[in-house]
């Protein structure tokens, strides 16, 4: 009887391990589009990632960069004091996107240009992304807005 209590016990146990390693699987499987890595022009131009990667890029919006094409189109660099890179995208931008402003984008780096599918504009005219912000302090460019 007790041969029969100790290997039910481990039957459980191996079923449990099991069933966490496949829920711990499906659920990493289901994250991996979602998880985009944020990165700034100057790492991106020391370390070009994979063109099919889908990462996040951010910074400010270089002056005298934007140029509108036909439709939606429109392009532009974003810069983080140090390095630019050039940006497309298709779509509707931000009411309050515009130059020397903070702004992140998705999308992928194809052939020296970031091929943005999304561009995400400050909020109002303090806001900056945290991600922005911490990458210019550490560039000592960062100035604190007037309150």
């Amino acid at each position: 009887m007790k041969s029969l209590k100790k290997s039910r016990r481990i039957q459980v146990i191996v079923i449990s391990t099991v069933a966490l390693v496949i829920a711990t699987g499906l659920i990493g499987y289901g994250l991996r589009d979602g998880i985009n890595f944020f990165r700034s022009p100057s790492q991106i131009a020391a370390d070009p990632p994979k063109p099919k990667e889908v990462f996040r890029i951010g910074g400010l919006v270089e002056e005298g960069s934007i140029i509108r094409g036909e439709g939606l189109a429109v392009t532009f660099s974003v810069t983080d004091t140090k390095t630019s890179i050039p940006v497309s995208f298709s779509g509707i931008l931000p009411d309050l996107f515009e130059e020397n402003q903070g702004m992140v984008g998705t999308g992928s780096y194809i052939n020296g240009v970031f091929q943005a599918t999304e561009i995400l504009a400050k909020h109002d005219e303090d806001y900056m992304p945290v991600e922005v912000v911490d990458m210019l302090k550490e560039q000592g460019v960062y100035q604190e807005p007037d309150s």
